[in-house]
């Protein structure tokens, strides 16, 4: 401790203990207290506390929590088993043995949340769609056998049910778009790290709507929530819930270098996650055979600059397969595509993620660019021929 840091606290020491000395002196008269009708006491204070203690935040989680359960999962891998004794004589004349694949076991950890009274619980394909068992355990303690009703690889969602002895609490999708700057709030177990079932709470906001990712395994992320609330490995497949306890959306990736979170989770939009988890439930898959008959390719500033657009942004039709839908609703060689049922799209990834929302013989609107003229086009979608 430094000198004049020494003198400070000894002056305050003494100084007092001369104002107890003080206080002392004139204790006598000083009057007995008086009780002041209308102030405060101890108890009402302490209430006011804990009235402020219960924010939206506290009242959402206890609403939310019960329905959210750690999905556990074994499933069958592959492994090429590459023999450490191989002969090398052997591989000079004949080269290199294949190698052996053999299979195991592997147990992994997500999470999930109930969707309905009977026991429809949502979480990722990545965390339960290779499953060869699953055991659900929820908030209360108790763990069930679940069976795999669907999975839909592409959006990265599964749809699982147990057969509860009673009803079980659920959780509703919240309708519209997300509030970029709204509270939201992630539940789930990170990392596996609890035995207890009860689910981990983190806080944030929604960063950002709209946010597509690289295709990673067959998975197109696009329009994904962005959020700084903490997702890490095991939160996969819970629920980013609202201040009022809807879900927004499903947590299911993060950008870090470190596999811990820094602040930069996915999760895929409720009312995507809506629409595969009716179709799953109704057959057990999403049915993608769908067929347009356009040929397009991603725009570049070559055929920007030789169409006079600004920039080099949306599909470029190449060609349209006679008789085909696409021929139907009017579409022409050199279209470029902007729109998709008001959406915007980018390039052939956003086009075809678009599409996958939808099912053959829907309608929807698409929005092209020709002549340097918007005009808006309804493709009714068809099923791939053969």
């Amino acid at each position: 401790m430094s000198s004049s840091r020494l003198v400070l606290l000894l002056v305050l020491a003494g100084t007092l203990s001369g104002c107890r000395q003080a206080v002392r002196s004139q204790e006598a008269d000083v009057p007995p207290p008086q009780h002041v009708e209308g102030a405060a006491t101890p108890e009402a204070a302490q209430d006011d506390v804990g009235r402020t203690r219960r924010t939206a935040i506290t009242r959402a989680v206890e609403v939310v929590a019960p329905a959210v359960v750690s999905v556990n999962v074994t499933a069958v891998q592959q492994v090429a088993y590459q023999d450490p004794f191989a002969d090398p004589f052997y591989e000079f004349f004949f080269g290199r043995r294949p190698p052996r694949v053999l299979q195991r076991q592997v147990q992994s950890l997500g999470s999930g949340f109930v969707i309905s009274p009977d026991g429809y619980i949502v979480t990722n394909d990545h965390v339960a769609g290779e499953a060869t068992q699953i055991t659900v355990a929820f908030p209360d303690g108790t763990s069930l056998e679940a069976r795999l009703v669907g999975a839909d690889p592409v959006t990265d969602i599964a749809l699982l049910k147990v057969d509860p002895p009673a009803s079980l609490p659920y959780l509703t999708f919240a309708t519209g778009r997300p509030l970029v700057g709204e509270w939201v709030i992630a539940l789930g177990n990170p990392f596996g790290l609890f035995e207890a079932a009860d689910p981990t709470v983190t806080v944030g906001v929604v960063s950002a709507v709209g946010r597509n990712l690289q295709p990673q395994d067959g998975r197109l992320y696009r329009d994904m929530i962005q959020t700084d609330a903490a997702i890490n490995r095991g939160n996969s497949g819970g629920p980013l819930v609202n201040a009022l306890g809807e879900v927004i959306g499903v947590n299911t990736a993060i950008y870090s270098q470190t596999g811990g979170s820094v602040g930069i989770g996915f999760a895929v939009p409720a009312e995507r996650v809506r629409r595969i988890v009716e179709e799953l439930r109704e057959n057990g898959y999403v049915d993608r055979s769908y067929y347009t008959g356009l040929v397009g390719m991603d725009m570049d500033a070559r055929i920007a600059r030789g169409l006079g657009l600004p920039e080099a942004r949306g599909v470029f039709v190449r060609d349209v397969d006679p008789g085909s839908p696409a021929e139907e609703a009017g579409f022409q060689a050199y279209d470029v595509i902007v729109t998709v049922e008001g959406m915007p799209v980018n390039d052939r990834n956003d086009f075809v993620a678009r599409i996958y929302d939808f099912r053959p013989g829907d309608t929807v609107r698409v929005e092209v660019l020709r002549e340097g003229r918007r005009r808006t086009l309804s493709l009714r979608i068809g099923r791939q021929p053969g």
